[in-house]
């Protein structure tokens, strides 16, 4: 029964390391952050400026698409250029085995033995993977160089899990205004998108294995932080307006 807990725990970390490096987790919580935090500001800001209803609910959702839009196209080009960077690092790998793969296969067993195996079994595993060059490629990708070829990041995942992510968190601050208007449609907006903060911040906290509690708050203050500028922006514009 312990060795199953064992190996289950083990195949969670992998997954969560996998999830990481393909870039789905970063757009996530860039997401739903920046959902959270910008349209926030823009509801804040044109709402303390004395806009009405209609035009909060405009603006907050014309900064609901353009941000969707935004964060997701930027996270397809960013992982899009982090696999095409990665992929000519492992194409170059490919034509050194070809030309010297002795060497490889001498760097490999020293990194082994940095790594603090003997020499002699760095030695006998660095030779019996060089019999399969399939098995030697994706080694020394992932020893030397640092790479796992088949976790490269997904532009689509990213992209996608951005764009959702985004679009819910903006829809905290916003959807308030649906219903209800001025110093009540603010207290709500506000209300909702701490809340979201607290969330998303404890749920990163937890992954990472950081303090619950730690991550919540420090998400909260942000959008403490973020609600009292805008707001007074907005006061500051409206009256000089």
């Amino acid at each position: 029964m312990a060795e199953d807990y064992r190996t289950k725990d083990s195949e969670i970390l992998a997954r969560r390391a996998a999830q990481v490096q393909r870039g789905g987790a970063r757009a996530a919580v860039l997401g739903v952050n920046d959902g959270l935090v910008s349209t926030l500001c823009i509801v804040l800001g044109v709402a303390a400026a004395g806009a009405d209803q209609s035009a909060v609910l405009l603006a907050g959702l014309a900064g609901l698409i353009a941000g969707s839009i935004s964060m997701a196209a930027g996270e397809w080009i960013s992982v899009q250029s982090q696999v095409d960077l990665f992929n000519g690092v492992l194409k170059d790998l490919r034509r050194m085995i070809k030309k010297d793969k002795t060497l490889l296969e001498d760097n490999l067993a020293d990194h082994l033995m940095e790594d603090g195996y003997s020499k002699k079994t760095a030695t006998a595993a660095t030779k019996e993977l060089g019999k399969d060059k399939e098995r030697f490629f994706v080694t020394y990708a992932e020893q030397v160089i640092g790479v796992n070829p088949d976790e490269l990041g997904s532009p689509w995942v990213a992209a996608i899990s951005s764009f959702a992510l985004f679009t819910l968190g903006a829809l905290a601050p916003l959807a308030p205004w649906f219903f209800i208007d001025g110093g009540a449609g603010m207290i709500w907006s506000i209300t909702l998108t701490a809340i979201g903060g607290l969330v998303a911040g404890g749920y990163v906290a937890y992954s990472s294995g950081n303090s619950l509690m730690f991550g919540a708050i420090r998400q909260f203050l942000i959008v403490l932080f973020a609600s009292l500028v805008t707001y007074y922006v907005g006061v500051l514009f409206g009256t000089v307006i």
